[in-house]
């Protein structure tokens, strides 16, 4: 496989894997927000539109392996020969740690939305505690950047 090649798969190992952890962390938080609603429902209680803020959380690190994606395909042309190895490992790993980060920070918006319909309390928290796990999706990005301006 060319070095052209491997950063090509790189890229998009990156953005699969980003845009897969947003997909499964938007549904996991978007299910609870449904449950939470009909909750909400039930009781005759005001169902809060807050929940969706945690349900769109997890998109963002597709942007992330987005960003990452397009620096990729910027050395494609650009590399000295043998850099094709590095850039696809760091968009499988950079790709798999920002997914991951939306997972995990679905599985918290989830949490989130069923505590905030139970008790209409605590928004600032559980928004700050999914800021946190977005963390690792900013570090792994920023840190993945500056690996790849290594590769000249």
């Amino acid at each position: 496989m060319s070095d052209a090649a491997m950063i090509v798969a790189g890229a998009i190992a990156c953005l699969g894997l980003s845009g897969a952890g947003s997909a499964l962390g938007t549904g996991y938080a978007a299910a609870a927000a449904v449950g939470a609603w009909k909750k909400c429902y039930a009781a005759n209680k005001p169902a809060p539109f807050l929940l969706l803020s945690f349900v769109g959380a997890p998109i963002t690190q597709t942007l992330y392996g987005m960003i990452l994606m397009f620096i990729m395909l910027g050395k494609v042309d650009s590399v000295a020969p043998g850099a094709g190895v590095p850039v696809l490992v760091a968009g499988i790993f950079a790709g798999l740690a920002i997914g991951l980060s939306a997972l995990f920070q679905g599985r918290a918006g989830a949490a989130a939305c069923d505590a905030q319909a139970e008790t209409n309390q605590g928004f600032t928290n559980y928004l700050a505690a999914l800021g946190i796990v977005e963390t690792v999706a900013i570090f792994a990005m920023v840190f993945a950047l500056i690996a790849l301006g290594a590769i000249k």
